[in-house]
């Protein structure tokens, strides 16, 4: 685009926009073209601009972008301004309520939904902790549409927005609740019966969630990073509850942080409830994710 006020933000964000590492996509020219949408009036995800017809701007509306590009570059976050966030394939609503995805939780996702494929019977029962705004639940849904899925998170503001997405793409039968951890199914309707439990859970130690750049510790919330004092304290737990709720030969799934990976694989290896461990490496070679199945 030629428009002056396009070039002359587009200068603007070439200069002082600070892209975090987890969010390659947000480059200026793509931060620039979902402002541009939002101001005028489309509320659009990356993944959508691209072939998007942006309409012209009237002048309210340049006033808006000009807002809208001071916010981004005070650090607030770009899914935040539209709303709008992608994660394997999908759109979702995305807000200060919970995590905002990323696409290292896609390594993750990919595994889940592999494990899934493999799972035999016509409805594979799937629980996702820790859900946040539901992404990972909603993708493993989509992907494997008999699937029975259910998602819990300690925070009743994450648990809204998952439902809000679960409603925004058409998948209202991903039920979410709120609760601390695996408590939501500690039930027989539950317990012993799950093929797959999946978590993202928070795995960034106390001490450094207060150092995390600003987009991330002033606008994300803190219970979704802060894994207590050796970034663990969660991992742990959910280490010791996955075998109530898996039956024999059902999957744990879960991501970790940078360097986290080997210890916990030796850590699943010694634990007697599981009888196989598989890692899920990035593009660098860093382990980011494990599974574990539960022993027959």
């Amino acid at each position: 685009m030629n428009h002056p006020l396009y070039l002359q933000l587009l200068a603007r964000l070439e200069q002082d926009l600070q892209v975090l590492p987890d969010k390659p996509d947000e480059t200026p020219r793509n931060t620039l073209d979902c402002l541009w949408a939002l101001a005028a009036g489309q509320p659009l995800a990356l993944s959508q601009v691209r072939d998007a017809v942006i309409a012209d701007l009237d002048q309210a509306a340049e006033g808006l972008l000009n807002t809208l590009v001071d916010k981004r570059l005070a650090g607030t976050p770009l899914s935040h301004l539209t709303g709008r966030q992608d994660f394997m394939g999908l759109v979702l609503k995305s807000s200060e309520a919970a995590l905002v995805p990323r696409r290292e939780t896609e390594i993750l996702g990919r595994a889940a939904i592999g494990k899934l494929a493999d799972v035999e019977g016509e409805s594979p029962r799937v629980v996702d902790l820790c859900t946040g705004c539901g992404n990972l639940a909603l993708a493993m849904a989509v992907s494997a549409p008999r699937a029975r899925v259910w998602g819990s998170d300690l925070s009743e503001e994450a648990v809204a927005l998952a439902r809000e997405n679960a409603a925004f793409i058409g998948r209202p039968d991903v039920s979410f609740m709120a609760g601390d951890l695996a408590a939501p199914f500690d039930n027989d309707d539950f317990l012993g019966r799950m093929d797959l439990l999946t978590c993202n859970p928070p795995y960034i130690s106390s001490a450094k969630v207060e150092q995390l750049p600003e987009e991330i510790s002033g606008h994300e919330p803190h219970m979704a990073f802060d894994g207590g004092p050796f970034g663990i304290k969660i991992i742990q737990r959910l280490i010791n509850d996955a075998p109530r709720l898996l039956k024999p030969g059902g999957w744990l799934l879960f991501e970790v942080g940078l360097g986290q990976g080997e210890p916990m694989k030796h850590r699943l290896e010694r634990n007697d409830a599981f009888d196989q461990v598989e890692t899920f490496a990035d593009y660098q070679g860093d382990v980011r994710a494990l599974a574990a199945r539960r022993g027959h």
